[in-house]
């Protein structure tokens, strides 16, 4: 027994309804397509913030990839002692490099009209152009030696004994006035800025045994 022709029409209505539900339509599949875009998770081989951060720490600590340069110029605390001389070996050894400075220093004025050279009381002057005027004296009290140089500045230089420790009685080693700030030798500062070579022997040069007790 066939159905009554409204129920029919009835089934009809509903199959074409559930069709139109059940397929999208173009707007619905471009709304789809934009919200799976939308949360689509994000993944970066190499998160920047990584490396900005590595690059703002480095240099830092001293095991870094980037550690701050050490500074060339300081010396190593106690790595340079002044030795202790008595009035009579200061006299000897700083009479001994303000003459042989003097010395130089009067040969070159002979080749040179330029040059000036003036030495009076512990007092040695040296113009010298184009650098200037060096003046090169004796500080007794402090047993020092004080150069003022137009291109490195002022330098106080004491003796230094080198190559045996000065409070051995024997031996003795060899000295040099230097600067203890930064190590600088008075004769090679001498030589690199005025080009005077002063040679010492190694026996004029060495404290004496009392200056070594």
């Amino acid at each position: 027994m066939s159905a009554p022709p409204t129920t029919r029409l009835l089934r009809q209505c509903l199959r074409r309804t559930s069709k139109a539900v059940a397929q999208p339509t173009p707007h619905r599949q471009m709304h789809r397509q934009a919200l799976r875009q939308t949360i689509r998770p994000v993944t970066l081989s190499h998160p920047r913030w990584l490396s900005i951060t590595s690059t703002a720490r480095a240099g830092i600590m001293p095991e870094t990839e980037d550690p701050k340069p050490p500074n060339d110029e300081a010396v190593e605390p106690g790595s340079l002692h002044a030795a202790q001389l008595t009035d009579e070996e200061y006299q000897r050894l700083s009479d001994l490099q303000m003459d042989a400075v003097h010395e130089k220093a009067e040969a070159m004025q002979e080749s040179r009209e330029d040059v000036e050279v003036e030495y009076s009381a512990g007092v040695l002057n040296i113009v010298f152009p184009p650098n200037g005027t060096y003046v090169l004296n004796k500080q007794p009290p402090n047993k020092q030696i004080w150069l003022s140089s137009p291109l490195s500045g002022p330098k106080r230089f004491d003796w230094v004994v080198s190559g045996e420790s000065m409070h051995q009685k024997e031996g003795g080693g060899h000295g040099d006035w230097v600067y203890l700030r930064d190590g600088t030798r008075l004769n090679a500062l001498l030589s690199k800025e005025l080009g005077l070579g002063i040679d010492h022997s190694e026996e004029d040069m060495a404290p004496s045994k009392d200056a070594t007790e």
